[in-house]
């Protein structure tokens, strides 16, 4: 299935699927656990935030199915995990993205 347009180049040319986690963890153990949830296949990145949650990982998989065997039977599984909430991405709009993908490289 291709997309039409600049967008369908740049996010789905990779078929990659992105899925944003916020994660809940024991207070005193979030660089532990942010250090093993980023040691996970599938986990590209880790941010510790402010707020109502302790982390964001960011998965990046191939296949829906994957995103279960990340979140579900390894990162809701890592020791200090109190709860997760899994959001897919459908759509890119970062402009970081857009900017490389039409550079001319005059840097």
């Amino acid at each position: 299935m291709d997309l039409p347009g600049a967008w369908g180049r740049t996010f789905y040319a990779g078929r990659m699927i992105t899925a944003i986690v916020f994660v809940k963890a024991d207070v005193a153990r979030i660089p532990e656990v942010a250090e093993a949830i980023a040691a996970l296949d599938g986990v590209s990145e880790v941010y510790s935030v402010t707020g109502q949650i302790d982390l964001i990982a960011l998965v990046r998989v191939r296949r829906h199915e994957e995103v279960a065997t990340v979140v579900a039977d390894q990162l809701n599984k890592v020791p200090g995990v109190t709860d997760t909430e899994t959001h897919i991405a459908f759509r890119a709009y970062s402009r970081h993205d857009l900017e490389s993908a039409f550079s001319l490289g005059l840097d």
